[in-house]
């Protein structure tokens, strides 16, 4: 045998130990719990056969409690490039099968350098999760290395997309990680986020819950909003993170792909016409009107478990992807809450930092009253609808198809706050508040002294309505450039994106303005 032939097979037999990961029966365990090893959501992950991986022979350097004579191939993550749909994309995925995958040093200096590449690269990056934290024996540098990941988290933002997947436990300073990246999805089930566990929680607090209850994907995805997507398996995750890549640009100086559609753009919309209820009181699923203009009515939808009185998606309008921001009637009336106004503010300033127009879909009644809500900080949280509306350039439009009311008519992409063209439906409502509360409030003296209060009070709810319960009071000031037929909707909205496609917009220089977090 030659020398080089000696030195081909050394390579061979290297790159075979790090492809056994942890062993067998570590990797046999693992795959019993229905999930797939790091290297096999890779495989799901980039189109076949263009993946390439780096760094696959990186090892640690930790010489405490023996961890000298203790070998952990690729150091628990495998980092590379590839491509997803023919487009470049970077990933890692922590490998659960060595060691855990913990984090120490190097695993995170693989984890850094991936995400240095691809800012200089302008490429999104998927990160998947999956590992018991940090490799306690190495100390402060296992810190040190989700310190560094996080300042990179942060560097990367808004320049490109960063997507996490946990796909296993995430737990203490790891959840930090996937919560500064811009959507997080979960494998009901088997995946868990939390900052303490069920047990440091049951000592601390007396608390007695479980691990889904407390970090699991559904309550992540109903009652926290950490995290946008619950899958059904580590296969279902992959695909739906593919999905969403197909939507988004590769980085913020380009404009989202354009997918050629067979959809004409000139298409009517029939079933729009009678679809909002003469009843004020009945309510309508908005997801019908969202799926009407889509091109074949197909949307995808982050958050779709979370602040469900608010609608966020993705749809695409002559072969362009869009955000849509819309009221849900279905849900507390489409009012506005805190969790709803954080919901679509995140959706809104990513969009903005993607180049995504936002097409905003308004039918809200106000904000939701009460004292939860003032003492929870409605004040703050509806400001930072306003303050996102307000900060966006990318082409804004809005439909008005019912109720738009007071504070709410402002915080939902009014013309005042830069939509660049607003279009109502004939049945649009656009005034301070309902006719009920209007009349009583403007007429409330003369409504006592009458002799037939409840006959004078029907009246002068009815003076009000037919006064300003519509859209043409709006439309004559110039707030809304358009009152549409329903059916023409998507027609006008196309027509809208194109001639506002090469919009552009600068706000003062300044080093950055000061959200109400």
């Amino acid at each position: 045998m030659t020398l080089v032939q000696q030195k081909l097979d050394h390579l061979k037999a290297k790159e075979a130990t790090t492809f056994a990961m942890g062993g067998e029966p570590a990797v046999s365990k693992h795959t019993a719990k229905g999930k797939l090893t790091a290297r096999e959501r890779l495989d799901r992950l980039f189109d076949q056969g263009s993946f390439r991986e780096i760094d696959r022979f990186v090892t640690h350097r930790c010489n405490n409690f023996g961890m000298e004579d203790v070998s952990i191939p690729a150091d628990g993550v495998i980092t590379g490039h590839g491509l997803v749909g023919g487009r470049p994309l970077f990933a890692y995925a922590q490998d659960f099968t060595s060691r855990a995958g913990s984090l120490g040093e190097m695993h995170a200096k693989k984890i850094c350098k991936i995400m240095d590449m691809a800012m200089k690269a302008g490429v999104p990056v998927v990160g998947m999760n999956d590992s018991g934290g940090a490799r306690i024996q190495e100390g402060v540098d296992a810190l040190a290395g989700y310190g560094e990941i996080f300042f990179r988290n942060s560097c990367a933002s808004g320049v490109i997309p960063q997507i996490s997947a946990i796909m296993g436990a995430t737990a203490g300073g790891a959840v930090y990680s996937p919560a500064m990246t811009d959507f997080i999805f979960m494998v009901k089930k088997t995946s868990h986020m939390f900052i303490t566990g069920p047990e440091v929680i049951k000592s601390v607090t007396g608390e007695e819950v479980g691990f889904d209850a407390l970090g699991g994907a559904v309550a992540h995805c109903t009652k926290s909003g950490v995290a946008h997507f619950a899958s059904e398996d580590d296969a279902h995750c992959i695909e739906q993170i593919k999905l969403l890549l197909s939507y988004l640009p590769s980085n913020n100086m380009e404009d989202p792909p354009w997918h050629p559609t067979d959809d004409p753009d000139e298409r009517l919309c029939p079933e729009l016409t009678d679809l909002v209820p003469d009843n004020p009181m009945k309510p309508y699923n908005m997801v019908d009107i969202i799926r009407s203009i889509a091109d074949h009515g197909i949307f995808f939808e982050p958050h779709s478990l979370y602040a469900q009185n608010i609608i966020t998606c993705f749809i695409r309008l002559g072969g362009r992807t869009v955000g849509v921001i819309a009221n849900q009637p279905k849900v507390l009336a489409g009012c506005l809450d805190i969790n709803a106004s954080d919901k679509a503010s995140r959706f809104i300033r990513f969009c903005d930092a993607f180049n995504i127009p936002l097409l905003t879909i308004a039918d809200v009644p106000g904000f939701l009253p009460g004292t939860q809500q003032e003492w929870g900080g409605i004040i703050r949280h509806g400001a930072k609808l306003l303050w996102s509306y307000s900060e966006a350039t990318v082409p804004k439009l809005l439909l008005i198809v019912k109720k738009d009311y007071g504070g709410a008519y402002l915080a939902m992409s009014s013309r005042h706050l830069g939509a660049d063209m607003a279009f109502a439906w004939p049945t649009a409502e656009v005034a301070v508040m309902g006719a009920e509360g209007a009349a009583n409030i403007i007429h409330r003296k003369e409504i006592q002294k009458s002799e037939n209060p409840s006959v004078t009070r029907v009246e002068k709810i009815q003076e009000y309505n037919d006064l300003f319960l519509n859209p043409y009071i709006a439309a004559g000031r110039g707030y809304i450039d358009a009152v549409i037929l329903p059916a023409e909707t998507r027609m006008h909205l196309i027509d809208a994106l194109q001639i506002m496609g090469s919009k552009r917009e600068a706000r003062p220089a300044k080093k950055h303005g000061n959200i109400p977090l």
